[in-house]
C-alpha cells in the first residue's frame, strides 16, 4: 500500500496510465490507415509465412534474414526501396509485389484484402 500512494504521489502512476493509452492510439490510427485490424495482423503474417523471410517484432518465430527487418516499417519514407510508404502502397506491396517490381524477391503468395489490410494495420504498428 506505502508503494501504490509513493507512486501515486510521485505521478509515476499517471505516467504509467498516459503511456498504456499510447499504444491503443497507434492501433486505433493503425486501423484507420489501412481498414485493417492490427490484433489480426500477426496471425496472418503467421498464415502466410512472413517470418520465413522477414524479423518482424511481436510475431512469434519471424525471424527471417531473407528480407528486411520490419521494425520501425511505419517511420520509413520508403517501400521496397522506392515507393511511397503509403498505406494504399503498403497494402498493394503485400498482396502483389511482383505485380509491382517483377522480379523481386517477394513472392505474390494470394494474401486476400482482408489480410492485406490487418498485415498493413499491424505494421503501421511498428513505429
Amino acid at each position: 500500500m506505502r508503494l501504490y500512494q509513493a507512486l501515486i504521489r510521485s505521478g509515476t502512476v499517471a505516467v504509467l496510465v498516459v503511456l498504456c493509452g499510447c499504444g491503443d492510439a497507434v492501433q486505433r490510427r493503425a486501423a484507420e490507415l489501412t481498414g485493417g485490424d492490427p490484433g489480426r495482423g500477426p496471425a496472418a503474417m503467421r498464415h502466410y509465412g512472413c517470418g520465413a523471410c522477414h524479423s518482424i517484432p511481436g510475431v512469434a518465430a519471424a525471424r527471417g534474414q531473407v528480407g528486411p527487418l520490419l521494425d520501425h516499417i511505419a517511420s520509413r519514407p520508403t517501400l521496397a526501396g522506392e515507393l511511397p510508404n503509403t498505406p494504399e502502397n503498403l497494402m498493394r506491396w503485400i498482396r502483389d509485389p511482383q505485380g509491382i517490381q517483377p522480379g523481386t524477391a517477394m513472392p505474390t503468395l494470394g494474401v486476400t484484402e482482408r489480410d492485406g489490410r490487418d498485415i498493413a494495420a499491424y505494421l503501421y504498428t511498428l513505429r
